[in-house]
């Protein structure tokens, strides 16, 4: 059967250690045997009425970068293709409208956060606590101790029974009832609970909302728009730290209103997720293709462009259901670490949200206020800072949305950690400076500003977009799941620590700390995690078929020297760079050739308007 031809290429490139050649999985099939699949597919899935749609769609995905010569297609057909390639961020409206609801949702994570950063300043006086430092870090991460655990594992039973709309809403019930009762709190502990409350609806959405935008986004695109988590997470912050500077002068109540205020971009956002499409792939997992090709048809610009994705998609998932079997939850935790394509993607993804802990970006989050009053300003000019380090954060996260998928997740994240690991180091050094100088405030703020602004495009959108993505659709959620504990339960560590960290080490050591760490995570990505940009959530099953080591051996032995000899030396372009990969055509896909043919001419000039 053709079928099997398919699956059995798709495994061997899942299988042999040694396999770097990255096909197309309808390659080598005739028109007959491709047709013959695409019969096969309309006839199991009721969609026998769409056989002449998806035979088109087949053709495209199987000659992605050549559908110009195919004879098949209309030119209005072929000037739709071409749109999409020359004009990739023409997305329709149900696509631009999930993407919002995303990054909502992403804004509902950084204004819980900040609510608590300037809750510090007052709330344990109200309530009459007196602490050690470890008990402050613990009240102030509660919601992460509960997002790791139980928070993050129950996003797999979730997922699986309420989908990724059904998940979204619950954790939107929580988010949003836990936060106006830790306003309302009338002792440490009713505050306590209703954090912990709050850290099981963090947890699920934190893991559900990046997977679910990466699953209804095309690939030219998908880094662009799902690394809007981040962005939007940090314009969570920045307004959650304007709520905390409109609300300065209430006196008693200001904690509870910076508390509760988080409220605001929660409900929209559990009532929004109604109206959004249910993601396709999950509806496919699911065996309901009827359902799956409405959704698809609502994310993509034409039927066309839904039916191709569709019939290339459930071929991948052929052969990975066939491959990747996985019918428990405990065989799904236990797989993570046995079968090596989705061992690779656990170790990479869990390397990238380490690496976000370790940069310290987080010891600024959470404890701004307390950091900039160390440094010599006011409760209230602390809190003016910290607002400045939220719209750093969140402005400097928009170069990202560009070169997340040109320059790539891996060059973003070794471009900006050097520069991350020497702002953090001279801020903490400018903690030296008397505070009787008049140099000492302005420089400490100046540091940090500049770090947040080389973490905002790298490691600030990079892990949650790359965790998304790398795992295959029968681990999708537990993957994410993992990658999302391992962040969350070390931010709670780091922040549980700090202030017992500079009560020990100082200010001054605390920030030299954290920039030594910055230099190994760069060593640790460098060597194990390979790039991710423009390839389809499936294609990427073929990419983690390397093993680590060959992986790790090659960036040591020829990226690196070539690296050195072109940028250090200034070789300039006599030399070349072996690949790792070879893509073949699927690149085609992203990057067709540069043809200058009277076809496409002729299709971009005379038909995009009527298409």
């Amino acid at each position: 059967m053709s079928s099997k031809k398919v699956s059995s290429g798709f495994l061997q490139c899942l299988s042999l250690t040694h396999c770097f050649r990255i096909q197309n999985p309808l390659r080598g099939l005739t028109k007959e045997e491709l047709f013959t699949q695409v019969e096969e597919f309309c006839h199991k899935h009721k969609m026998e009425e769409k056989i002449g749609l998806f035979r088109k769609g087949a053709l495209v995905a199987q000659n992605p970068g050549n559908f110009g010569e195919l004879d098949e297609l209309a030119d209005s057909e072929k000037a739709i293709l071409y749109d999409e390639i020359y004009h990739k961020w023409r997305q329709p409206n149900a696509l631009i409208f999930t993407v919002a609801l995303c990054s909502l949702a992403a804004a509902v994570q950084g204004w819980d956060q900040t609510g608590s950063n300037g809750a510090n300043l007052s709330f344990p006086l109200d309530f009459g606590i007196a602490e050690d430092d470890l008990v402050h870090g613990s009240r102030n991460q509660c919601p992460y101790l509960a997002s790791v655990f139980p928070g993050c594992w129950i996003t797999d039973p979730l997922n699986n029974y309420l989908g990724r709309r059904g998940t979204i809403f619950f954790c939107g019930i929580f988010c949003t009832i836990s936060v106006i009762g830790s306003g309302c709190a009338q002792n440490w502990y009713q505050l306590f609970i209703c954090r912990l409350l709050l850290g099981i609806g963090m947890g699920p959405k934190a893991s559900t909302v990046p997977i679910y935008a990466a699953e209804n986004t095309p690939a030219a695109v998908r880094g662009g728009l799902v690394m809007s988590w981040q962005m939007w997470c940090a314009f969570g912050i920045f307004l959650g730290s304007s709520a905390n500077l409109a609300v300065m002068n209430t006196g008693q109540i200001a904690w509870r209103l910076r508390l509760g205020s988080a409220f605001i971009p929660a409900i929209p956002m559990t009532i929004g997720i109604i109206f959004c499409p249910e993601s396709p792939r999950w509806l496919m997992k699911k065996g309901r293709y009827t359902e799956a090709y409405s959704s698809f048809c609502r994310l993509r610009n034409t039927e066309l462009q839904a039916a191709r994705d569709m019939f290339y998609t459930d071929r991948q998932l052929v052969a990975e259901f066939g491959v990747l079997k996985a019918s428990t939850y405990r065989s799904r935790v236990t797989e993570l670490f046995t079968i090596p394509r989705v061992r690779r993607a656990t170790m990479a993804s869990g390397v990238v949200m380490i690496a976000q802990q370790m940069c310290g970006i987080n010891i600024i989050a959470f404890y701004s206020s307390t950091v900039f009053v160390r440094a010599g300003y006011s409760d209230h000019q602390a809190l003016w800072a910290s607002w400045g380090f939220g719209l750093v954060n969140w402005l400097f996260a928009f170069p990202a949305v560009w070169t997340i998928d040109t320059f790539g997740r891996r060059n973003l994240l070794l471009f900006t950690f050097p520069n991350m690991a020497w702002t953090l180091l001279a801020a903490g050094l400018c903690f030296l400076i008397p505070t009787s100088s008049p140099a000492s405030v302005p420089l400490v703020a100046l540091f940090i500003f500049l770090f947040a602004a080389f973490y905002s495009p790298g490691e600030g959108p990079v892990p949650y977009t790359y965790s998304a993505e790398v795992f295959p659709l029968t681990h999708r959620e537990m993957g994410m799941s993992w990658a999302v504990m391992v962040c969350l339960g070390f931010s709670a560590v780091l922040s549980i620590t700090f202030p017992r960290m500079v009560g020990a080490m100082t200010i001054v050591g605390a920030f030299c700390f954290y920039a030594g760490l910055n230099v190994i995570a760069f060593v640790m990505i460098f060597f194990l995690v390979p790039e991710t940009k423009q390839r389809t959530l499936e294609e990427l099953d073929q990419v983690f078929a390397i093993p680590l080591r060959t992986h790790a051996n090659y960036q040591l032995t020829k990226f690196l020297p070539y690296f050195i000899r072109r940028y250090v030396f200034l070789g300039g372009n006599k030399f070349r760079l072996e690949p790792l990969y070879d893509f073949e055509e699927v690149d085609a896909n992203i990057f067709p050739s540069e043809r200058k043919g009277t076809e496409r001419t002729a299709a971009i000039n005379g038909e995009l308007g009527t298409a």
